[in-house]
């Protein structure tokens, strides 16, 4: 029997209606590349990353994983009067299946948190799947990250606030660079903020089954973005848990962390567990599970009443992350 999925939020279906032919919820390797030259990425180039002068913005190459080439910032810092304390930092990581996107993909979130927050925003521009398999993703960011911990100063950001935030795969990438610095003992962000992160590639909970063939990104597609990354070891007994945060054995001593998912997408269930076990692990972590929320459509569906909830609730956890932040050095 095939199961039922919950519904879509009723504002939200009529924007899913209008995704159709633009997101199928199945994606294969073949369609890719054709995603890679669409006119959703020519927008990209078009976007106004200054938000109407708030920031000054550049592209910076820095060194990448040893051995390996360069890596590519895009660097927002805000135009207004410098502070007298140091601004934090917003470390952005893009979504896009592993296979797609560029620094800026989704990185007018953390812009408009930034200039609520008077924070300053660094987004990472990593290599690809399936042409760089795992683990040149994540090695990528955590690349990003060293950098931008030891240049922050130097941006006017506080090396001692920076919270990592990614969407989607830039969420599983964010959740692995928790790990990677918890494990490598480098520096430790003030907090994590994984949206609808895309988590465990055994692909085989019950929201992934539910999903099948319905919103955005089902399992085939799931299947499709796990499969580039790792190849024939995708849902077998050696995945790393720096390429698939859901196979972690220990999620202790991580930063708080914010989750949020919608009720009616693919990740769900993964996302509710990985909350779940940082609990159990004795961590903090803020979950929030939207109902009827398809997977993206806060950006797909921005003046829906569950997009404006969903934005309201991750600024104030940052808002509250960063002032007890200030409060603990006070």
């Amino acid at each position: 029997m095939t199961p039922v999925p919950p519904p879509f939020d009723p504002e939200l279906t009529a924007a899913l209606e209008t995704l159709r032919d633009m997101l199928p919820p199945r994606f294969t390797m073949e369609d890719v590349e054709a995603a890679r030259q669409g006119p959703g990425m020519e927008l990209l180039d078009a976007l106004d990353l200054t938000m109407d002068g708030a920031f000054e913005v550049e592209d910076r190459a820095v060194p990448g994983p040893e051995g390996a080439p360069d890596i590519s910032l895009l660097i927002c810092r805000p135009t207004g009067p410098r502070p007298d304390v140091l601004r934090p930092v917003i470390y952005h990581v893009h979504g896009g299946g592993m296979v797609l996107g560029s620094s800026r993909v989704g990185v007018n979130a953390p812009l408009a948190w930034a200039r609520e927050l008077d924070a300053i925003v660094v987004s990472v521009e990593y290599r690809l799947a399936p042409e760089h398999p795992h683990p040149a993703p994540v090695e990528d960011v955590y690349a990003g990250l060293l950098w931008t911990a030891e240049h922050a100063g130097e941006l006017g950001g506080d090396p001692g606030r920076i919270v990592i935030a990614g969407a989607s795969a830039g969420g599983g990438l964010t959740a692995a660079l928790a790990l990677l610095l918890r494990d490598r003992k480098g520096p430790r962000p003030i907090g994590q903020m994984l949206m609808c992160p895309m988590l465990d590639d055994r692909n085989d909970t019950p929201s992934v089954h539910q999903m099948a063939g319905t919103g955005v990104w089902d399992r085939a597609a799931n299947e499709t973005g796990w499969t580039a990354l790792l190849g024939d070891r995708r849902g077998g007994p050696d995945v790393s848990p720096y390429a698939a945060p859901a196979r972690a054995e220990d999620l202790s001593s991580l930063p708080p962390a914010f989750l949020d998912v919608g009720s009616a997408e693919t990740f769900r269930d993964e996302v509710v567990t990985y909350a779940s076990r940082i609990w159990q692990a004795g961590g903090v972590a803020e979950l929030h599970v939207w109902p009827g929320g398809f997977h993206g459509y806060d950006a797909f569906a921005p003046q829906a009443a569950l997009s404006r909830a969903t934005r309201a609730a991750r600024t104030d956890w940052l808002r509250r992350l960063l002032a007890a932040a200030v409060s603990e050095r006070a």
